[in-house]
């Protein structure tokens, strides 16, 4: 553990470590509600899908969410940061869109399709146990990389965002610019209207 946590931080952060552990590494319902509160809830807000108490969300990670990750599923951190009472964790998620993911995109059969988005986890912390969790993604990104929503006119970008919070050199402004082409040849018709 880091030397710049208090000893409470410390079995906050392990606690939330069992957790995650128990989601993704050995893929265990029950051992992920163990290390949750008497009253849970957890919220994956794109989507909105989760659950609220203990039984909803029990429910869920056995039905909608443990089990229904991709296999080549990864989850690269990035940064965490650990406060008197949550941790905040940014991650990347990549995957090949291989199974249907109903608790991101449900309804959606698998397109192949590789993916990798940015997420961001707020996980509110009372002692070692979770109490909720807030997590969030670019939704359009997700749908601009399965093919379901095209990136062309609209302000929205596939997996360069979430490579951009890996590696500083890819570039950005890249809509700016593109806002910026699109107004010049508008600026020069409405000029000639006069």
């Amino acid at each position: 553990m880091s030397a710049d946590l208090t000893p409470a931080q410390e079995r906050m952060l392990e606690g939330y470590l069992r957790h995650t552990g128990a989601e993704f590494a050995t893929q265990k319902p029950e051992d992920a509600i163990a290390t949750m509160v008497a009253d849970p809830y957890v919220a994956l807000l794109p989507a909105l899908s989760g659950g609220n108490g203990r039984d909803e969300v029990a429910e869920f990670y056995a039905r909608h969410f443990i089990f229904s990750m991709p296999p080549d599923m990864e989850l690269v951190a990035v940064s965490r940061t650990v406060g008197a009472d949550h941790v905040i964790e940014e991650s990347v998620l990549r995957f090949t869109h291989s199974v249907e993911i109903d608790w991101m995109l449900p309804g959606v059969a698998p397109t192949g399709r590789r993916v990798e988005i940015a997420v961001c986890s707020v996980v509110k912390m009372e002692g070692e146990r979770v109490a909720h969790e807030h997590i969030y993604w670019d939704q359009a990104s997700v749908l601009v990389q399965i093919g379901l929503l095209e990136a062309g006119e609209l302000p929205v970008v596939g997996a360069e965002g979430a490579r951009k919070i890996l590696d500083r050199s890819v570039p950005v402004n890249g809509l700016l610019e593109r806002a910026r082409r699109r107004a010049r040849p508008a600026a020069a018709r409405g000029g000639e209207a006069r």
